[in-house]
C-alpha cells in the first residue's frame, strides 16, 4: 500500500541539476532499461514494484518531452537488480524524493536512520550550495559570456584551486610548478601562474593583504569655537523678533555683531528700524544700496542722530531724500560717501538749519560752495568734522572761521596741506571755544604754529598734531612747559603726536610733567629716538592712562611694559606694534590687552 503522494519538495543536487537540463529524466532512463532487458527484467520489476508501480506507471505519459518542470524531479525508486549503472545513477539520489515509497517484501530497499537520512540530505544540500556559489561568482565577471552553470561544471571550476604540494603547468610560461598557498590564478585564466609569472604580471603573491583605512570625517579648520558663538546671532538674524523688546543696548550688540561679519543686509537691517527711534548707528553699511538706505529715512522720520560707517554706496538720491524724511537731524555721521555730489549736499543743507553736528570721512566732491552754503545756512554748528577731504584748501578756512560756537573742529589728512598762516588765522579766531582740534597731516606746520596759534586754545582736552614732520623735540617740550605753569592746561585727557620722527626725551618729560594727573590716551607711536628712562617714566608720571601707543621705538622692552603696568593702574590697552625687543615672556595683567608682540603674531 502506498503513501499519499504530495507536492512538497526538497533541495536538488548538484546532480540532479545537471540531470536535468541535459535532458535525463526518470521516464527516459525506464524507456532505455526496457530496451536493453527486454527478456522480462521490466515485468519482473513490475511485479516486485506492486500495484504501486504500475499505478505511477499508468501515470507517466508514453512519449514525454525533456522538459523540465516540477514533475520530473520524482523519481521511481530501482532495486539494485534492475538499475542502469551505465548510465550514471546514483540510486540515492534517486530516491531522495521518493524515499518513503514502500517496495515489496522480498527485494524491498533498506531503509536509513533517520540521523544518517538527516547527514546525507544536509550534506548534499551544502554541496549544491557551494557549486550556485562558485557559479555566482564566475558569471559576475560578464553576464553575457559567462559560462551556464552545466557548462561551468563540467569545465571543472567548481573544483576550486588544486591542493597544496600538487603539480600544475604554468599558464603563461608552460613550466610546471609546485602550487602552494601564494598560488595565484592567471587572469584571464584559465590556470594558475608560478610566482616568477605572478610577479612579472605586477601582483606579489607573498604581500600581505593591508586592512582599509579608516576614513576620517573631514575637518573644517575655520570652525574655531570662539568664531562660531560670535557668529550666532548672525546665523539667527531673522528670528530676532522672537525675543520681543531688546531695549537700546541689546540692540546696539546686534549691530555691532552683524557689522563685524558683514552680514547686515537690507532684509535684517529693517528689525532696527521704528519711529521711536532717535539715534539709528550702522557700523558697516557696505551691502546697504541706495533703495535700503532711502529706505531708512521712511522708516525713523523721528532720527536726530544718525551714522553710518563704510557708506560708499550712498549717491546723491540718498541726501536729497533724507532732506525732506529727516527733518530733525541735527548730528550726522558719514565714513565714505564717495557718489554725493555737491548739488545734493547743498539741498541737505538748506533743509536742516538746525544742523550741530557735521562730520563726513572720504568725500571728495565736497567742495567751496557745499562749505559756503554750510557756513550761511547752519549757523548753530557746533562740531565740524571734514577729514581726507580732496578739495580742502586755504578759501575753506575763511568761511569756517565764521563758526563762532565752534567746540570741536577735525581737518586731518587733506590732499594738499593748508599753509601755516591761515591754519594760524582760524586758530586763534575760534581757539577760545575749542575742546578738541585735528590738524594731522598739515605738513607745513612748524614751531612757530605752536606758539603763535595755540597758546589761545584755553579749554582744549582733545588735541592731534600727527604726521608734522617739521615739528621739533625743543619746540614741543617749550610749548607744554609753557602749559605747565598755567594750571587750566592741566584738563588735557587725549594727546597724539604720532608718527613724529624728530620728537624724544624732551617732549616726553615735558607731556608727563604737565599731563600726569588728567592724561588717559597718550599716542606717541612712531617716537624712534626716545630713551629707555623716559619710556620707563611714563608708568611712574602716567597713572591715568587707560590706552597707550609706544609702536616704533626702538627702546620699548619688557621692562618698559612692565613699568607701564605696574604703574599705571587704570591702563586697559598698550600697543607696541613694530618693538622687537617686546618678547612674549613679558609680563601680563589681567584686563590688560597687549598688542603687537611680534614673536606672537609670527607664531
Amino acid at each position: 500500500m502506498s503513501r499519499r503522494r504530495n507536492n512538497i519538495q526538497g533541495p536538488t543536487s548538484a546532480l540532479t541539476d545537471f540531470l536535468k537540463e541535459s535532458g535525463i529524466t526518470a521516464a527516459s532512463i525506464a524507456r532505455r532499461v526496457a530496451t536493453r532487458n527486454q527478456e522480462g527484467t521490466l515485468s519482473a520489476n513490475q511485479q516486485e514494484a506492486g500495484p504501486s508501480n504500475s499505478r505511477q506507471q499508468d501515470e507517466q505519459p508514453q512519449e514525454t518531452s525533456p522538459e523540465p518542470g516540477p514533475s520530473t524531479n520524482r523519481r521511481r525508486t530501482r532495486s539494485s537488480r534492475g538499475g542502469d549503472t551505465g548510465a550514471g545513477y546514483d540510486s540515492e539520489k534517486l530516491d531522495d524524493d521518493e524515499g518513503d515509497r514502500e517496495e515489496g517484501p522480498s527485494k524491498k530497499k533498506q531503509k536509513l536512520s533517520k540521523a544518517a537520512e538527516a547527514k546525507a540530505k544536509a550534506k548534499a544540500k551544502a554541496k549544491a550550495k557551494k557549486d550556485d556559489e562558485d557559479y555566482q561568482e564566475s558569471s559576475d565577471e560578464d553576464a553575457y559570456t559567462a559560462l551556464s552553470r552545466s557548462m561551468y561544471r563540467r569545465a571543472g571550476k567548481g573544483s576550486g584551486k588544486p591542493p597544496n604540494g600538487s603539480f600544475e603547468n604554468c599558464a603563461r610560461c608552460s613550466k610546471q610548478f609546485t602550487v602552494t598557498q601564494y598560488t595565484m590564478a592567471a587572469n584571464p585564466g584559465p590556470g594558475y601562474l608560478c610566482h616568477k609569472c605572478a610577479k612579472e604580471s605586477g601582483a606579489d603573491p607573498f604581500k600581505k593583504p593591508t586592512a582599509p583605512r579608516k576614513r576620517r570625517p573631514p575637518v573644517d579648520k575655520r570652525a574655531i569655537p570662539n568664531i562660531e558663538v560670535r557668529r550666532i546671532i548672525s546665523d539667527h538674524i531673522s528670528n530676532v523678533e522672537a525675543l520681543g523688546d531688546l531695549g537700546t543696548v541689546n540692540i546696539d550688540n546686534i549691530i555691532r555683531s552683524l557689522s563685524r561679519h558683514r552680514t547686515l543686509t537690507p532684509q535684517n537691517v529693517n528689525l532696527f528700524y521704528s519711529v521711536q527711534n532717535k539715534e539709528l548707528i550702522l557700523y558697516d553699511a557696505t551691502n546697504l544700496p541706495p533703495p535700503a538706505l532711502t529706505t531708512l529715512a521712511m522708516l525713523n522720520p523721528n532720527l536726530t542722530y544718525l551714522r553710518l560707517d563704510f557708506c560708499g554706496r550712498m549717491d546723491s538720491s540718498v541726501i536729497e531724500a533724507w532732506s525732506t524724511s529727516l527733518p530733525s537731524l541735527v548730528h550726522v555721521d558719514l565714513l565714505g560717501p564717495f557718489l554725493v555730489k555737491a548739488f545734493a549736499w547743498i539741498t541737505f543743507f538748506k533743509s536742516h538749519p538746525n544742523l550741530e553736528c557735521f562730520s563726513i570721512v572720504q568725500s571728495p566732491r565736497f567742495d567751496l560752495e557745499c562749505i559756503q552754503t554750510l557756513v550761511e545756512n547752519c549757523t548753530g554748528l557746533r562740531s565740524l568734522r571734514l577729514k581726507e577731504i580732496g578739495q580742502m584748501a586755504d578759501a575753506f578756512l575763511e568761511h569756517i572761521a565764521s563758526f563762532e560756537r565752534l567746540t570741536a573742529l577735525d581737518l586731518s589728512d587733506p590732499a594738499e596741506s593748508c599753509s601755516e598762516d591761515e591754519l594760524t588765522k582760524l586758530v586763534k579766531k575760534i581757539g577760545p571755544h575749542l575742546a578738541e582740534l585735528d590738524l594731522s597731516g598739515h605738513i607745513e606746520l612748524t614751531d612757530t604754529f605752536l606758539f603763535s596759534a595755540l597758546e589761545s586754545c584755553t579749554r582744549l582736552t582733545h588735541l592731534e598734531l600727527a604726521n608734522l614732520p617739521e615739528l621739533t623735540d625743543a619746540g614741543v617740550a617749550k610749548l607744554f612747559r609753557a602749559w605747565r605753569e598755567t594750571s587750566h592746561r592741566s584738563a588735557l585727557t587725549s594727546l597724539s603726536l604720532a608718527r613724529n620722527a624728530t620728537l624724544g626725551p624732551d617732549a616726553l618729560t615735558a607731556i608727563l610733567a604737565c599731563t600726569s594727573g588728567s592724561l588717559t590716551h597718550l599716542d606717541i607711536n612712531g617716537w624712534r629716538a626716545t630713551p629707555l628712562d623716559a619710556l620707563v617714566a611714563i608708568g611712574k608720571r602716567a597713572a591715568e592712562v587707560r590706552r597707550l601707543d609706544v609702536g616704533w621705538n626702538r627702546e620699548v622692552s619688557d621692562r618698559v611694559i612692565k613699568a607701564i603696568i605696574d604703574g599705571c593702574k587704570r591702563i586697559e590697552e598698550i600697543k607696541c606694534w613694530g618693538c622687537n625687543r617686546v618678547t612674549i615672556n613679558c609680563p601680563r595683567r589681567r584686563g590688560v590687552r597687549i598688542l603687537g608682540i611680534e614673536s606672537q603674531t609670527s607664531a
